[in-house]
């Protein structure tokens, strides 16, 4: 089949036709930025707000019981959109759908704010997870469009800082805002910095546009949408409902294992069959890729399952008010933003990152570990130190790792790449948030019926105040009277740190994936695409005659790291195209 052919089959330029973006200026490029870092501020400070003010929100709202859906609405959301914005914007470009991500954003805060029932707060977390999934994926892949990988590891680092910048500014400003002009102020804060975000990337973000073709216009993989949002939620919701709203061998929990079965074997012969698939199987041939985005997806559940809990952990068990229980998250934030923003420099200046993320993972380990021995008597100090070795886990690992990824596509694919690597590390982060979240409420509510039958037992003359397990507040916890008092002290921490036990296992095993993991030199130009899109869904590689042949296999196909084009551009830096117009621009002999 002839290129030409090719190209009307697809509506994609000739491969003669598709360049790499043409390189931006330093100042150009760090006003971008700026942009970019204001939009995933605003995402992440709304996630670590709401930690601390969480408990007084669900006690207020009577919906302790729905605690977890709270932030399971958001996360389920956010996760499910990832592919769909990284697909969306390489086909049709980025500056308008991070726009929109803004604005969905900003729609879904208004619910939250005026919310006067959990239902209505739930609502407004799935608006907020729809436009945040954008934010957070269009940002990466933004940066990664314009910057060449072996620049683009400070870049990365900063952007690792500012989730730990606002994790430090949110839990303390959750808590002020929850001790002062009310929780409600958490939501009311985006405002302002969703309109300087659209502001700036308005004004900021001139992203190179790619060729247009003279086809038809690229075909949305609704199908395979759709069904990545079936599996997902099949996910989810066995995490979250198994063994706490309904018996693991109910007709409920066995219809959505058989329903998420059946989605994802019907996704994967989707996506083998599209032209544009949103997540390509093609990827998955890709060492770089399988393993990072493998450990990304262990460092997810242990991370969110951890920030989801440990704020109302220190409330309820150490009896602080929610502004202390932030000052206590900060040493962790601490050492996440100066590692993160270290080893993006470093990664940078070397070129060297494999020993980074193999550090990382193993501190998140021992940190683990360290967290499911806490006693509701220790000191504060020693959840302190073990919050400060997560933190610095987190940070040589995580944003290292989305490099990898990047550093293996050219430009054309690097936003399906780098949505495809944040899905199934925030697909762990859902599941360790519901599987925690789920198993810590139905411990603490049986660990609570339990102690007060008990109490009622041993002694029965004793007057017990009348509480409500889906209404109790730190405030309310702290004016209980003995033996009530020790009661949910304990019972509450009964419930959770056992759990972190149970995940430590799995960030070993990220250890092990990454051990396998080869340091690939970081290209130090812009990846054009090494061979059309077409020809790496249809099988086929490109010949010096511009037409095409068989390529051996899929791995062939789709392996872009493997391409003596990237090769060449990888390893000195030099444009592969230029070469090419200097040596036929030399006279003949």
């Amino acid at each position: 089949m002839t290129a030409e052919a090719m190209t009307a089959r697809t509506g994609s330029a000739p491969a003669g036709d598709e360049t790499g973006p043409a390189p931006m200026t330093t100042s150009a490029i760090i006003l971008l930025f700026v942009g970019l870092m204001i939009a995933m501020f605003m995402f992440s400070l709304n996630q670590t707000v709401l930690a601390t003010a969480l408990p007084t929100i669900v006690g207020e709202l009577d919906g302790v019981d729905q605690m977890l859906w709270v932030s399971m609405a958001f996360m389920l959301a956010s996760t499910i959109m990832m592919p769909v914005y990284g697909k969306i914007g390489d086909l049709f470009g980025r500056k308008p759908l991070f726009m929109f991500a803004i604005c969905c954003f900003l729609a879904g805060s208004v619910f939250a704010l005026i919310a006067d029932e959990m239902s209505t707060l739930i609502l407004g977390r799935v608006l907020q997870g729809i436009g945040g999934g954008g934010m957070m994926t269009l940002s990466q892949s933004i940066i990664a469009s314009v910057v060449p990988a072996r620049e683009r590891g400070k870049y990365m680092g900063i952007m690792g800082s500012a989730f730990a910048v606002s994790s430090v500014a949110g839990p303390l400003i959750g808590g002020w805002l929850t001790e002062g002009p009310g929780w409600r102020w958490a939501f009311a804060i985006n405002f302002p910095l969703g309109i300087i975000a659209l502001i700036a990337a308005a004004i900021f973000l001139k992203v190179p546009k790619r060729a247009e073709g003279t086809g038809p216009r690229p075909k949305i993989d609704v199908f395979g949408m759709a069904l990545i949002s079936v599996v997902t939620s099949c996910i989810v919701l066995v995490s979250a409902w198994g063994g706490h709203d309904f018996e693991w061998g109910s007709w409920q929990i066995s219809g959505l294992i058989i329903a998420g079965i059946i989605a994802a074997v019907a996704f994967v012969f989707v996506e083998l069959k599209v032209s544009e698939p949103v997540i390509p199987m093609s990827l998955f041939t890709n060492r770089d890729f399988l393993l990072a985005t493998t450990a990304g997806l262990f460092i997810g559940v242990g991370m969110f399952g951890v920030l989801s809990y440990m704020p109302t952990y220190l409330q309820m068990v150490h009896g602080i008010d929610a502004t202390v229980a932030g000052l206590m998250m900060v040493p962790m934030m601490g050492t996440m933003l100066v590692s993160s923003t270290l080893v993006g420099f470093i990664v940078s200046r070397t070129g060297k990152y494999r020993k980074y993320p193999l550090t990382g993972i193993l501190l998140m380990a021992a940190a683990l570990v360290l967290l499911s021995t806490l006693k509701a008597d220790d000191s504060a100090w020693g959840t302190i130190g073990c919050l400060a070795l997560l933190g610095l886990g987190l940070g040589l690992s995580m944003q290292t790792l989305v490099l990898v990824v990047q550093n293996a596509f050219p430009v054309s694919m690097v936003g399906t790449a780098t949505a495809a690597n944040n899905y199934f590390r925030q697909v762990g982060a859902t599941l360790g948030m519901a599987f925690i979240g789920s198993v810590f409420t139905q411990r603490l509510m049986d660990n609570i019926k339990d102690g007060i039958s008990e109490i009622a037992k041993e002694a029965p003359q004793t007057p017990l105040p009348k509480i409500s397990s889906t209404g109790l507040t730190p405030e309310i916890v702290a004016q209980l009277p003995q033996p009530l008092h020790s009661l949910i002290i304990d019972s509450c921490n009964d419930a959770l740190v056992p759990l972190f036990l149970w995940v430590a296992p799995l960030a070993v095993l990220g250890f092990v994936f990454l051990a396998f993991l080869p340091n690939t030199p970081l290209a130090q130009t812009l990846k054009a695409e090494p061979a059309r899109r077409e020809n790496l869904v249809l099988g086929q590689a490109p010949v010096s005659d511009g037409s095409t042949t068989s390529a051996p296999g899929p791995s062939s196909s789709a392996s872009l790291a493997e391409s003596p084009l990237l090769e060449e551009t990888r390893n000195d830096g030099t444009d592969h195209t230029q070469r090419t117009r200097d040596r036929d621009s030399r006279p003949a002999h």
